[in-house]
């Protein structure tokens, strides 16, 4: 696989994974990990970096094709 095409699909998963977050976040979704309640802030932040990653991902493939 390519630079430019790894950093597409990586950028796309990324997105996919920050949109999602952040609807769970939006639609109050609880999520638990066998006792233990994840609390909303952490998909707040989870689609923040998630985003953030997409952006860069985005930005590499740009700079990858020229």
């Amino acid at each position: 696989m390519k630079g430019n095409s790894y950093a597409s699909v990586s950028g796309s998963v990324f997105g996919i994974i920050a949109v999602l977050q952040a609807m769970r976040a939006v639609l109050h979704v609880p999520v638990q990990l066998g006792n233990q309640a994840i609390p909303l802030w952490v998909s707040w932040v989870a689609a923040l970096i998630a985003g953030s990653l997409c952006v860069w991902a985005f930005r590499a493939e740009r700079q990858v094709r020229g």
